[in-house]
């Protein structure tokens, strides 16, 4: 589900490759939060019977007041403790109820539909007031079905800012599910100034290169994915692993003066259900500030770099 249309390398708004690195900075790091799932549903019970071992660690998860997926003071933690900000992109998608009777015994409506949540929800509206009060950036997660689709990313965008009370800056699109130059032209369209879709859930790297891209030629930018969390060897089992090939992307993103984009996911801070990748991001942001990398995320890059001047000044 996560795989880019074929064309994508065809499309000739991807040959730049710009590299507006703030002054004082060897790289850059931009640091984002997919929010798919930040309830733990039915994932206790299929996990149970997977993993015997750990089956009361599962089954306690449905508990009262017990959400272990549910892990942004853990990662606010983190980032304030490093001095950085993030963006998380908050999902708007239906719910497995809401779909045709038809699709409820499906294994594809399951993982698209099943434990979504709802932006009404009291916790969801207060987490995003919290995010944006403390700094960080609150963004569009376009759902699975909406990229070709101006409307529906309408719709799911003014859910988002419903509740944030101000524009939207981008987002990314779940799965990475991109129609190419579609879903660019519908979010420039609808007023964002950037998509950070273009990448891949399964290799991290710098596939589409080292800077940032400019589709249509004007203060629209694409920001590549270099690192989703789940493409790299599981840190709960080969930390070692994980930490070499991060801290061999780091090395890249600083001979080359990158544009590095990265994405863990919020439920993965579970220290129980996803041990290592916690320790794996702080490690990580740790190093790529030790590198001397401007971090933080896409919003305010694009306003520090002043992305949308830098259009007007040097169309193209």
């Amino acid at each position: 589900m996560s795989e880019n249309p074929p064309d994508v390398d065809e499309f000739p708004g991807l040959d730049g490759d710009e590299k507006p690195i703030p002054d004082g900075h060897e790289f850059v790091l931009l640091l984002t939060h997919d929010v798919d799932r930040p309830y733990k549903t039915y994932q206790a019970p299929y996990y149970a019977l997977r993993d015997g071992g750990n089956r009361l660690h599962h089954l306690a998860s449905l508990l009262p007041n017990r959400e272990p997926y549910w892990q942004f003071d853990t990662v606010m933690r983190v980032e304030e403790s490093l001095g950085v900000r993030s963006a998380f992109y908050f999902l708007s998608e239906q719910r497995l109820w809401e779909r045709p009777v038809r699709e409820w015994l499906s294994p594809r409506a399951w993982r698209l539909y099943a434990g979504r949540y709802s932006m009404s929800d009291p916790a969801i509206r207060e987490v995003v007031g919290d995010l944006d009060a403390g700094g960080w950036e609150v963004g569009l997660h376009g759902s699975y079905g909406s990229p070709s689709d101006r409307d529906r990313l309408r719709s799911e965008l003014a859910a988002v800012e419903d509740v944030l009370g101000e524009e939207v800056v981008g987002g990314r699109q779940h799965y990475l599910h991109l129609a190419v130059p579609d879903t660019w032209q519908h979010y420039r369209a609808l007023g964002l100034r950037y998509d950070a879709s273009l990448g891949s859930s399964d290799e991290a790297g710098f596939t589409h290169g080292y800077g940032l891209k400019r589709p249509f030629d004007d203060g629209f930018v694409v920001f590549p994915l270099t690192i989703m969390e789940n493409a790299l060897p599981d840190p709960g089992e080969r930390f070692d692993d994980a930490w070499a090939v991060c801290d061999g992307l780091l090395a890249e993103a600083e001979r080359n003066d990158a544009v590095m984009s990265v994405l863990w996911h919020p439920r993965v801070f579970s220290v129980d259900d996803f041990p290592g990748y916690g320790r794996l991001y702080r490690r990580l942001v740790r190093s790529a500030l030790d590198r001397g990398a401007w971090v933080g995320s896409p919003a305010e890059f694009y306003e520090t770099a002043e992305l949308g001047e830098r259009a007007r000044a040097d169309p193209g």
